[in-house]
């Protein structure tokens, strides 16, 4: 690893202090404070990253199971991206995006519509994360409408157990109600769906402005797998109606069902395709909202005639994270990744064959390089959702080796690509190991 032992001790010696000033002053996403700061409690540190491994500041090492969060991709410290990162820093680090453009910018907008052959995703919104990503699609999408002359298609079409985001307009078209079912007043009109058999009762489909869906698996519902072929029915009942189709890949993009893009395994191409995690590398925050001429088009107007769509950030196309996300679409051409993940995702689904024959393992599902292992008390009973099962197997996983969280009691792996097959089948006997301690 990059320390040396002087950094090592010096780590260390700070790693109390960090502690306290974390629990006296961060707020953790998705985390009851109450027992992080509990005095029993002691926080994961994590102070270095090497491929596929991390480190924490008592020495401690650990497989990168859930890619920090399913962004990271070529591994941590890649060298490419560090370079294209520290040359970039010596130019500029941040230049407005209001007004001015930007050379990182600019190549990464062509590069990304490239990425799709029939040319028909042609334009390039820049924001910062999944949420906003797909938050530009929502309101473009209302926005197109009210100047074509229907402001009356103002609904959205969302599913059951989907996960698309924490600001308002996503939450409104999450279908999770632990996660925003307090702000449901608050919220854009949504109708939700569990399935295609549920658009036959979809009422009045002529005053919905767009459907949304995370394409082949849902994420946060528990790495849910769709049926074969849904996502290209889904697609031509919207354009039979004249719906536009939003596609979430914000977890599944580049490369993680095993193509650049889910959308390319079913042949749908939407009208918005929202990208964020991945998209540096797992370096830095940028996300996308990728969409057609058609849709841009019908902004295009004189100032007095409000077509503009005023959204934006301040941080939007940022130098440094563009310069990232170059060098990371430099990585999977020059590296072949998605043809070397061809055997690590067969040999992914050999090691998964292990979990699924445990008695306290209720499903295993896989998508490409997404794995999700469900516990249960059998293969027929769930455990109480409060006894936080999940959580427990990942904390004993840990002392195996792995860091990885659970989505309640589905066990998530989602590697880096650069993981080795000796570092796979570890990550698969910890998890086995605390699947025994902790339901056995």
């Amino acid at each position: 690893m990059l320390f040396s032992d002087d950094t090592d001790a010096l780590i260390a010696a700070d790693h109390d202090a960090l502690v306290v000033a974390d629990k006296q002053h961060t707020w953790h996403p998705f985390t009851q404070m109450r027992a992080w700061c509990d005095p029993a409690h002691e926080p994961l540190v994590l102070v270095e990253g090497e491929g596929a491994i991390l480190r924490d500041s008592r020495g401690r090492e650990y497989l990168d199971g859930n890619s920090s969060i399913w962004t990271n991709l070529h591994g941590h410290n890649h060298p490419k991206i560090n370079a294209a990162i520290r040359d970039q820093l010596e130019r500029v680090a941040h230049v407005s995006f209001l007004g001015s453009t930007n050379a990182p910018a600019a190549r990464l907008a062509e590069r990304l519509c490239a990425l799709f052959p029939r040319k028909n995703l042609t334009r390039v919104f820049f924001s910062d994360n999944g949420s906003t990503a797909i938050e530009v699609a929502l309101k473009m999408a209302v926005q197109y409408w009210q100047l074509g002359g229907r402001p009356d298609r103002n609904r959205f079409l969302a599913f059951d157990r989907a996960y698309h985001g924490d600001t308002a307009g996503a939450s409104s078209v999450g279908g999770i109600a632990g996660f925003h079912g307090r702000f449901a007043d608050l919220h854009f009109p949504v109708d939700r769906i569990g399935s295609l058999d549920d658009l036959a009762s979809v009422k009045n489909p002529d005053t919905v402005a767009a459907v949304i869906i995370e394409p082949l698996v849902q994420g946060a519902a528990g790495m849910r797998l769709w049926p074969e072929g849904m996502l290209r029915e889904l697609s031509a009942w919207c354009d039979v109606r004249g719906i536009l189709l939003i596609l979430d890949e914000v977890m599944t993009g580049f490369g993680r069902t095993g193509t650049m893009f889910a959308c390319e395994q079913e042949r749908v191409f939407p009208d918005f395709l929202c990208l964020a995690k991945g998209i540096t590398g797992g370096y830095l925050p940028l996300a996308a909202t990728l969409t057609t001429e058609r849709i841009h088009e019908r902004f295009l107007g004189e100032v007095a005639e409000q077509k503009t769509l005023y959204y934006g950030h301040s941080y939007t196309a940022n130098p440094l994270g563009c310069a990232a996300a170059l060098a990371s679409l430099d990585i999977f051409e020059e590296e072949n990744v998605l043809e070397n993940l061809k055997p690590k995702i067969a040999r992914m689904a050999e090691l998964l064959r292990l979990l699924a024959e445990h008695p306290n393992v209720r499903e295993v599902r896989q998508c490409g390089f997404i794995a999700g292992i469900e516990i249960g008390a059998d293969q027929q009973t769930p455990y109480p959702w409060t006894e936080l099962r999940g959580a427990q197997v990942c904390e004993a996983a840990r002392k195996h080796g792995l860091l990885t969280r659970p989505v309640l009691d589905t066990i998530v792996l989602m590697p880096p690509y650069c993981v080795t097959d000796e570092q796979l089948t570890a990550a698969i006997h910890a998890i086995l190991r605390g699947i025994d301690e902790v339901c056995r």
